[in-house]
């Protein structure tokens, strides 16, 4: 079924069966540099050197390439590659020839910039750089779905005086001799200009490549699946979420910045390609019927994570996830379905912690008790949830911008509150700048979470402890949001949200259920404040903050909330751990890490501003002009009302 203002044809007017003989020939050459050396030296990161071993950013483009070649033939009707792209659109081609360019042209721009020039290119990183260009090339002369018409987007002309300027200011700063005082501001300055500039030039070809290529979107009904066997569709939904653990540990393990750059590039077009060709929706049709299967794969998934690692090291990073993560699903709930703009909800992850902290036995506890591990949680919660109706029931009468300042002033309030609570200028309770150290770990039934244990022949340290814990704190975390999400309160925060004087019209008490929101909101948020303050064997007020270079912040949740999708689940966990991944893995940006990470967040939500994974309202919200034209008299006609 076709839709107005669309049509299919190429993008480069090339003969069908030379297009995709280009694609495949661009897809094998891509694959096959893995096999040949991509520079002479092993100074750059990943050992590039040897021929018939690939290494790091080699197994990104032999990824890359056997995609874009197994979508090419899936399209084209391959029999027994078929079930690739049931949509059989060549628009997944397309994103798959992109990743693989993506690949080849950061691993070239990579290895020239960092060794000296394209001359410490090997004839692998040539056979690389030709398989991404042929490959994309030969995908744009291919029928795509496409609008008839995109005008032409045009930035602020203000913008575009920074690309003059960059290069006077880097030239300028350069000039100074290093002795000078000003000297790092300077360079620092030029550094930020240039990064600044690049962002404007990228987003602005970004405008004019999408008026060119015109890609849309043909609904067409995909054919009718092979009936399965139910053990087979199970083990189909078992076999995805192996290779979506596999997917998420290789990225998690990835030892230097430059693989992990490499990494995201390849995940976000092997995303858009697989969305494209509907085998996602397969899938997906797939999980709602074995729904129990599901939850319980995706959870096992999770779980089998500390297994797959040989140390703690990659382990602590996942275990800080979740706890981000579980976080933000808490913030989710005032934000994401409530509309309440809370800037300062870091402190109830502060308020559980402390609370936590006090009850934990730690010699530096001026109440010296040692609660069991379920009333520590507990407590952290109550005492989070008491603090959220303590502070909610006098500022909640306020809307919009002013509900904001005031909650930012809430999260200042108790960083500077715990700073005072240190026996001179208050009570002895948090013991000032240096919190609350040397938290004992928790042990559940006699099991000490801080010692070494061997499960199914496998160690597990002491983060992989806490990590499985943590899995079952956002396990319990998500069952809640989505109950309350289907439910009459959830469907009344969504009312307030759209139009709370409506929803007050209607019958329903604002203040009540928005109370009742922040409350749940920092329960949550103190329960993970529990796990997190014997995880860190510390608590001290300067980890609470509205901004820092790294999560957990008040800046950061509400990042993850918007990036990963309001309203929705797997949103803020997918937006929580980019958000926590990118800037620890973008350390060797030094000085422009956090410039750089802003950058793309500019980028990201100047494309996408629904979120990653939105839920159909959002995306009906902001992408209104896009849905098509329903045929007259039809009463299923899609609208935001109904979404």
């Amino acid at each position: 079924m076709t839709t107005t203002h669309t049509e299919t044809s190429p993008v480069i007017p090339l003969p069908a069966r030379a297009a995709a003989a280009l694609t495949g020939l661009g897809a094998l050459a891509t694959a096959a540099s893995a096999a040949l050396s991509w520079t002479w030296t092993s100074d750059f990161p990943g050992d590039l050197t040897y021929t018939g071993s690939p290494a790091g950013l080699q197994w990104l483009a032999v990824v890359a390439g056997l995609l874009t070649l197994v979508l090419l033939l899936a399209t084209h009707g391959t029999p027994g590659l078929r079930w690739a792209a049931p949509g059989r659109s060549h628009n997944a081609v397309l994103y798959a020839a992109a990743g693989a360019l993506a690949v080849s042209a950061y691993s070239v721009t990579a290895i020239s910039v960092e060794l000296g020039g394209l001359a410490n290119l090997e004839p692998g990183g040539w056979v690389l750089a030709a398989g991404g260009l042929l490959g994309i090339v030969g995908a744009l002369g291919l029928p795509l779905d496409r609008r008839t018409t995109v005008p032409l987007r045009i930035l602020d002309k203000r913008l575009f005086l920074l690309v003059p300027a960059a290069p006077l200011v880097w030239i300028g700063a350069h000039a100074i001799p290093d002795d000078k005082p000003v000297a790092p501001v300077m360079t620092a300055l030029a550094g930020g200009l240039a990064i600044a500039t690049g962002a404007v030039l990228l987003l602005q070809l970004g405008h004019a490549a999408h008026t060119w290529l015109r890609l849309g979107t043909i609904e067409r009904r995909l054919a009718a699946p092979r009936e399965l066997p139910s053990w087979a569709e199970v083990l189909l939904i078992v076999l995805a979420f192996g290779l979506g653990l596999f997917a998420i540990t290789f990225g998690i393990d990835t030892e230097y910045g430059e693989l992990f750059t490499g990494y995201l590039l390849l995940a976000g077009f092997v995303a858009a390609a697989l969305a494209k060709s509907g085998l996602v929706t397969r899938l997906r049709a797939l999980t709602v019927k074995h729904r129990p299967v599901t939850t319980g794969a995706a959870f096992a998934a999770a779980a089998s994570f500390p297994f797959t690692q040989t140390s703690d090291q990659y382990t602590s990073v996942a275990t800080n996830i979740l706890i981000f993560a579980t976080v933000a699903l808490g913030l989710n709930i005032v934000v994401g379905l409530a509309g309440l703009l809370d800037l300062g909800y870091v402190a109830f992850l502060g308020v559980g912690a402390y609370a936590a902290a006090l009850v934990s036995g730690s010699p530096a506890s001026p109440i010296h008790v040692q609660f069991p591990f379920w009333a520590a949680m507990l407590t952290g919660a109550l005492v989070s949830m008491v603090f959220g109706v303590l502070i909610g029931a006098p500022t909640l009468r306020l809307r919009g911008d002013y509900l904001a300042i005031v909650t930012l002033g809430f999260g200042e309030i108790f960083r500077i509150t715990m700073l005072n609570l240190n026996g001179t200028t208050g009570p002895n309770v948090t013991n000032g700048s240096n919190g609350i150290p040397r938290i004992p770990d928790l042990e559940i039934f006699g099991f000490d979470l801080g010692k070494t244990h061997t499960v199914a022949g496998v160690e597990l340290g002491r983060f992989s402890n806490y990590y499985l814990l943590m899995l079952l704190v956002t396990a319990v975390v998500v069952l809640v949001f989505a109950r309350v999400s289907n439910s009459r309160i959830g469907r009344a925060w969504v009312a307030i949200r759209e139009d709370e004087t409506a929803a007050e019209a209607m019958g329903i008490n604002g203040f009540r259920l928005k109370l009742l929101a922040f409350a749940l909101g920092a329960c949550l948020a103190g329960l993970a404040g529990t796990v997190q303050a014997h995880v860190s064997y510390t608590v001290t007020p300067d980890q609470y903050t509205f901004a820092e270079a790294l999560p957990p912040n008040s800046a950061f949740l509400l990042a993850a909330v918007i990036l990963g999708g309001m309203g929705t689940i797997s949103g803020p966990l997918v937006g929580a751990t980019l958000l926590f991944l990118i800037p620890k893995k973008l350390e060797f940006l030094a000085d422009y890490q956090l410039l750089a990470f802003g950058a793309a967040l500019i980028i990201l939500m100047r494309v996408r501003p629904e979120g990653l994974i939105p839920n159909r309202r959002s995306q009906l919200e902001f992408h209104e002009a896009a849905i098509p034209a329903q045929p007259a008299g039809d009463d299923t006609a899609l609208t935001k009302a109904g979404a």
